[in-house]
């Protein structure tokens, strides 16, 4: 997995086939930036490049299908929006039909530096915000009812991974609205208060999620748990993992 004609379309080889990317581009993301001043004297670039539904096989490909699952890689290279940390838009998942839990996701590091800023939204009020720092091998599962946006707070390029449920389209505008996420990661290393959010909490700061149950093992490569898809159950049916929330205090 590499890389090629990175100054052009960032083709990503995967596979043996070369993937293009979708390109979230800077003024794509102008309403979540919190250095207006910068963005205004500032003309439009990449920010980052996502590659979207990828398997290893024909028969990969299929089992992924069949249990409603989809494989992603994003690349977010360093760089700084000003006198904030590149960062993704931010979005939440919506409710599994039938249930109040919305789809969760699980991360995986595969190279550099993430911090992956979670916040729950109950009744239109932020009423819990965590952060988590992983680096390379590292896993990190976004929960039910978390919005969450990733950060590249180093200067190397991140690369990392996801396993979600392919049922769902992500939804954006509660970010847009509010300015970005109820924090901000600037680049001195402080995290500040989005001032368009009324009483956000104090920050709780977990760790990685490396759950060995679920075949989430640190330095082990995730996507290999497509081989054993049940693992993965969680990502459609939440609300059979009550287990697993409690893990996060929600």
């Amino acid at each position: 997995m590499k890389l090629v004609n990175p100054m052009e379309l960032r083709l990503l080889e995967f596979a043996g086939k070369q993937v293009e990317p979708d390109i979230r581009k800077l003024y794509d993301m102008r309403e979540v930036i919190y250095d207006q001043k910068w963005l205004h004297a500032t003309d439009n670039k990449d920010l980052y490049y996502m590659y979207r539904d990828l398997s290893y096989s024909k028969r990969d490909h299929n089992i992924i299908k069949e249990n409603d699952l989809r494989y992603d890689i994003t690349i977010i290279p360093p760089s700084n929006l000003g006198d904030e940390y590149v960062k993704t838009a931010g979005h939440y998942h919506p409710l599994v039909e039938g249930t109040e839990y919305t789809y969760p996701e699980v991360y995986e590091v595969l190279s550099g530096v993430a911090h992956y800023l979670l916040q729950k939204a109950e009744n239109s009020t932020i009423t819990d915000v965590v952060v988590v720092e992983a680096n390379e091998g590292d896993k990190v599962i976004v929960p039910p009812n978390y919005g969450h946006v990733t950060i590249n707070p180093s200067n190397k390029e991140l690369k990392m991974a996801n396993w979600v449920s392919n049922q769902f389209e992500s939804i954006y505008e509660p970010y847009r609205e509010c300015g970005g996420a109820i924090y901000f990661n600037l680049t001195d290393g402080n995290l500040i208060k989005n001032e368009n959010y009324e009483n956000p909490p104090e920050i709780r700061k977990l760790k990685p999620t490396n759950f060995s149950k679920l075949g989430l093992h640190k330095n082990k490569e995730m996507y290999k748990i497509i081989r054993d898809p049940d693992k993965l159950n969680y990502l459609n049916s939440p609300q059979d993992y009550d287990w697993l929330w409690e893990k996060f205090n929600i």
